[in-house]
């Protein structure tokens, strides 16, 4: 397998995941501005949606978006337990928490990062992204993880789009249980290495 991205970007997931799993993989960077792969591919070759992450599962063949991309490498993983089994009650709830970082978390905090949003706009999406925010630390003050005492590749998603907030301008000293979740999730060997990786953290 091998796994196209941006460092930082929502690809940091599917990184974090991949270690998680423990199977052998490639990554190949991605210049987002010129569309470039680090060999000096056309990216738009691999994805003609050309934005990250993609995964090229074998010559030909990707798998784009997210959630998606989470799900495969969970179902796919042999030695570790990442999401509940398909078809159960509980894996429907990790959809629905899925479902809510791509939806109410990813597109709020990454809509931060236009520089052509006006300033009013950024502020509604601040003060709605708040709200989610809010309601996630209330509920990571009763379970460590987004689907309770377990870990799962929801919580490498949260992690990574909730890491934004430091450059868009949103403090989360205001919510200590997303702080803590922050921290505990960052210290996995997996996470640590995947931002080591990714020139984020000093490697």
């Amino acid at each position: 397998m091998k796994l196209y991205y941006s460092p930082g970007a929502c690809s940091l997931a599917p990184h974090i995941v991949l270690n998680e799993i423990g199977e052998p993989y490639e990554i190949e960077k991605v210049d987002l501005g010129s569309k470039k792969t680090e060999k000096g591919d056309n990216f738009h070759d691999v994805n003609s949606k050309g934005y990250v992450p993609t995964l090229e599962l074998a010559k030909g063949e990707v798998l784009t978006e997210v959630s998606t991309i989470l799900q495969y490498l969970a179902d796919k993983a042999e030695k570790v337990k990442l999401l509940p089994k398909f078809g159960s009650m509980e894996r429907y709830r990790a959809m629905e928490s899925l479902n809510f970082v791509a939806s109410e978390l990813h597109k709020g905090i990454g809509g931060l990062f236009s520089k052509t949003m006006p300033e009013d706009g950024k502020k509604a999406i601040t003060e709605r992204v708040s709200l989610r925010l809010g309601w996630l630390d209330a509920q990571l003050a009763k379970k460590p993880y987004l689907l309770g005492s377990d870990y799962s590749v929801a919580d490498a998603y949260a992690f990574t789009v909730i890491n934004w907030c430091q450059w868009v301008g949103i403090d989360t000293k205001q919510w200590p249980n997303i702080q803590a979740f922050m921290q505990r999730v960052g210290s996995r060997p997996a996470v640590q290495a995947a931002l080591k990786k990714e020139g984020l953290i000093p490697g």
